[in-house]
C-alpha cells in the first residue's frame, strides 16, 4: 500500500493534523508526518515533494494556517495528489489560509477540505488510495453504511418523539 506523507508548516498544527493521523491508523494506511514550511524550510520542503512518489507514497496532505502556500509549494513539486488543509488561526479564523490554499494556478492543483478538515483530509487521501486498493475501498464502504445506520437510528427516533398520530 502506498504512504502517505502529513506534513505541517509549524508544530502548532498538531492539535488539527493528529485527527488525520488518528483516521489513517483507523484504516490501516501508512504515513509519515513531518514539519516543513514553506516559508522557513523551502528546500527541505521541496525535497520531499520531489521525491515522495519514489519513496511510496501515494497522497500528500499539506496543513498551514494564516499564509498557507505549504500545499502548493508541494504541489508543484510533485505529480502526486495534495490535499490541503486550511488551519484556522487567530488572526482572520482561518479564512486567511483557506483562500490561500484553494487558490491555485492552473496546472498546480490542490484538492482543499474545509478549516481544520483534518479527517476529511485524510478521508480522501484514503479513497485516493482506495483505487487501486479493494480492500480499503471495503473499508471505505463499510464505514459508510455504518455512519449511515447511525443516521437512520436517529432518525427513528426522532419520528417516533415527534411524529406520533400522524
Amino acid at each position: 500500500m502506498k504512504k502517505v506523507g502529513v506534513i505541517m508548516g509549524s508544530d502548532s498544527d498538531l492539535p488539527v493534523v493528529e485527527k488525520a493521523i488518528d483516521k489513517l491508523k483507523e484504516y490501516g494506511v501508512p504515513y509519515e508526518v513531518h514539519v516543513y514550511s514553506a516559508h522557513r524550510t523551502p528546500a527541505q520542503a521541496g525535497e520531499f515533494s520531489r521525491t515522495a512518489q519514489e519513496k511510496g507514497f501515494g497522497v500528500i496532505i499539506a496543513a498551514a494556517g494564516k499564509a498557507a502556500h505549504l500545499a502548493g509549494s508541494l504541489a508543484a513539486n510533485t505529480v502526486l495528489p495534495v490535499i490541503g488543509i486550511p488551519v484556522k488561526s487567530s488572526t482572520l479564523d482561518g479564512l486567511d489560509a483557506l483562500l490561500s490554499t484553494v487558490q491555485m494556478p492552473t496546472g498546480i492543483p490542490v484538492a482543499t477540505v474545509a478549516i481544520d478538515g483534518a479527517a476529511n483530509a485524510a478521508l480522501l487521501a484514503i479513497q485516493i488510495l482506495a483505487v487501486s486498493d479493494e480492500a480499503l475501498a471495503e473499508k471505505l464502504r463499510q464505514a459508510r453504511a455504518a455512519e449511515s445506520q447511525k443516521v437512520l437510528e436517529k432518525n427513528a427516533g426522532v419520528e417516533a418523539e415527534f411524529n406520533q398520530g400522524k
